[in-house]
């Protein structure tokens, strides 16, 4: 008899399409026996059939035309590493309206088009899998969807962009700027030469956007996601951090509360005693708080050849197994429910403030004045004279975001404030 086979067409050959092919073929004896048939890429789609690779194929295996790949019936599972949103979403829609299973590591496009594609999906009973779009080879979207399912998901947080966890466990342990690390880790090839989808906390914003939506049952555009990034973040931040007792991290925050979901990316103050501190390095982590499982942390690279790879291949896995069994498509899009999604001003923290004011008697009594007057309570005030001016720092009490954005818009107008330095949210603490 002939061997059964599920053929495989690899849109990209980039890195992450490299650690694909890599683990296909290195650990094709296991993958057979796991996911119970023999999977083979069949053909390759690339920008230019002369360009060097990372792996050696044989050259009828790459095509420049996505029809090889679209159109050939026995190529069952369509694997997108192709990256961007241009032409790649039109590629995966072919894929999925031929009836192909998808499975792909693209975070801009799920985030965005994601209910475009899963209609397709479901219109055409096919699988789109997705778990390399967030957190690289951390399991966390199987274990939303899967492992956590019985679940009412209260929290999902974490380390979800391993550039400026790098760039911000550097600013802590040597004291360096924000710019001399940048160029460190774009040297390093952590940061892109345009690393603003990093600092800028876009691509954490679309990977919290996902995590959000499976979490909670809901759709979140991208739009609505409140994202900070971490270029205001200075070594004095870091230094007062660490003497308030605190690290500073950029995290994805979503949370699920009775008037809708809150859903936000921004550099947050975090206790050096949480698990999220001792993330460092490139590394990523997601805190799950569920109703029944209580508190969960996923730890592990976030990104790279093969830590990505690995998650793409558990999808090819996974979609394999629902074809020889003809149930694909059996998981689909959960986003079931309709939840308004909170502004910043509905949310509530705890904050930390660094004001720059004369040094001059009845200056902080003014500006607590105008806390008072907003609702806005004091927890710690520190302060430091330098020549004519100090510094002031404050925590506060857990507050509305709205009435710390009123207070300081009312502090901004006191003559005795030179500035107000930063203000950055503080979670992690009951």
């Amino acid at each position: 008899m002939e061997e059964k086979v599920i053929k495989i067409g690899l849109l990209g050959l980039g890195t992450v399409g490299c650690g694909v092919y890599k683990i296909l073929e290195e650990n094709k004896e296991s993958i057979q026996q796991r996911a119970g048939i023999r999977l083979e890429v069949k053909k390759v789609l690339v920008r230019s059939l002369d360009k060097k690779r990372g792996v050696e194929l044989p050259e009828a295996m790459l095509t420049t035309s996505l029809a090889d790949i679209i159109e050939d019936p026995e190529i069952k599972i369509v694997v997108e590493v192709l990256g961007g949103v241009n032409p790649t979403l039109d590629y995966v829609l072919a894929a999925l309206n031929q009836g192909k299973s998808v499975v792909t590591a693209n975070k801009d496009m799920v985030a965005e088009y994601g209910e475009q594609l899963f209609a397709a999906a479901q219109r055409n009973q096919c699988d789109l899998l997705f778990e390399a779009s967030v957190a690289g080879g951390i399991p966390i979207i199987r274990t939303l969807k899967q492992s956590l399912a019985g679940n009412q998901i209260e929290e999902v947080f974490g380390i979800i962009n391993g550039t400026t966890n790098y760039m911000l466990t550097k600013m802590t342990q040597e004291g360096s700027p924000f710019a001399e690390v940048l160029s460190e880790a774009q040297a390093k090839g952590y940061a892109e030469s345009d690393p603003t989808a990093d600092v800028g906390g876009f691509d954490a914003a679309r990977k919290i956007a996902i995590l959000a939506s499976i979490a909670f049952n809901t759709r979140i555009p991208l739009s609505q996601v409140y994202t900070e990034g971490i270029t205001k973040i200075t070594v004095d931040d870091i230094a007062y951090a660490s003497e308030l007792g605190y690290m500073i991290k950029l995290l994805g925050i979503a949370k699920a509360r009775s008037e809708g979901v809150e859903v936000r990316v921004h550099p947050t103050f975090i206790p050096k005693d949480h698990p999220l501190a001792a993330v460092g390095d490139v590394f990523n982590a997601v805190f799950v708080r569920g109703n029944a499982v209580g508190d969960t942390m996923f730890y592990g690279k976030g990104a790279g050849e093969l830590p990505t790879a690995s998650a793409v291949v558990a999808d090819i896995m996974d979609a394999a197994r629902d074809i020889v069994r003809n149930v694909p498509g059996i998981i689909g899009c959960t986003c079931f429910e309709k939840k308004p999604v909170l502004d910043i001003g509905e949310t509530f923290s705890k904050y930390y403030i660094r004001l720059k004011v004369a040094d001059k008697p009845g200056v902080l009594a003014s500006i607590a004045l105008v806390f008072g007057n907003k609702e806005v309570s004091l927890k710690s005030v520190l302060q430091k004279a330098t020549d004519n001016t100090a510094e002031l720092v404050l925590i506060t009490h857990r507050v509305q975001e709205q009435n710390v954005q009123d207070a300081l818009m009312d502090i901004k107008q006191l003559s005795s404030v030179l500035e107000i330095a930063n203000m950055i949210r503080v979670e992690g603490e009951e």
